[in-house]
């Protein structure tokens, strides 16, 4: 479903500030893996994020998603595959508008553009069926403005619209970091439910090593704009903070920095 080969990024290349953020990065994800990442402040984790969703371009190497080479593919187009929820609660969604305009928005991201009216009364019974699945009784405020909600029913609504369009892939970057404890809870379990629903192939992006270990089917580590350590289902199993902090020492021979990797 989603295949990086030879990923090279580099930003203010010949200056002083030369930074290498991806480092001939290889990467596949089969159709229903569950990849998370882990890694450092500037392993290079968020920067993969944005060159998959076409933020960043690559300057050497490809990415082929669903079979197609999108490499050189805008960010616009590509978000037709693409579904992202990012840290921010405010960012996936548009507060000024109501909670049906934006769920009819996402809906029609990978849809050819019509001259219909966004919402119809089949898209609101479809969209109050499936925000009752959120379980927070959005379904009963189609018409309140979406900047009214709180920072973890608007992270709710921002997964279930990178979602409900099954999309190629979905990212997470770093979606529950920002929320209070339950609510970064309620937007785990759901995570899970809905990737599991969908059928979803996933990546997600978290410094709480201990969220990489519980979700999804395959993990990796990065550093320096590598990936260091991979691990699959069964090795995932096994797994514990600490046998990650002990491999990231005998591979770089250095602890990890104690960051939020760390204190998560």
């Amino acid at each position: 479903m989603l295949h990086l080969n030879q990923i090279h990024k580099v930003f203010n290349e010949g200056t002083p500030d030369e930074k290498i953020a991806i480092d001939h990065v290889d990467l596949s994800l089969k159709p229903g893996d569950f990849v998370t990442v882990i890694g450092s402040n500037g392993a290079g984790k968020s920067t993969l994020m944005n060159i998959i969703s076409g933020v960043l371009t690559p300057d050497v190497g490809e990415i082929h998603l669903d079979s197609k080479n999108v490499t050189n593919m805008t960010e616009y187009n590509r978000s037709k595959l693409i579904g992202r929820v990012f840290q921010d609660p405010m960012a996936g969604t548009a507060p000024t508008m109501t909670i049906e305009e934006n769920l009819a928005m996402a809906y029609s991201r990978n849809k050819t553009r019509t001259f219909r009216r966004g919402v119809t009364k089949s898209r609101r019974e479809f969209f109050k069926e499936v925000l009752e699945s959120l379980h927070l009784g959005l379904e009963n405020r189609l018409t309140a403005k979406v900047g009214l909600l709180s920072g973890g029913e608007r992270q709710a609504l921002s997964l279930l619209m990178a979602t409900f369009t099954e999309p190629a892939i979905l990212l997470l970057d770093e979606h529950t970091a920002a929320l209070d404890p339950s609510r970064a809870e309620l937007i785990t379990n759901l995570t899970r439910e809905i990737v599991d629903r969908y059928k979803l192939t996933t990546m997600m992006v978290t410094h709480n090593m201990q969220q990489a270990i519980d979700l999804g089917n395959r993990l990796i580590m990065m550093d320096k704009g590598q990936i260091i350590f991979e691990v699959d289902e069964e090795e995932k199993k096994k797994l514990t903070i600490e046998t990650l902090l002990l491999e990231f020492q005998r591979i770089r021979g250095v602890q990890m920095a104690n960051d939020r990797a760390i204190l998560s």
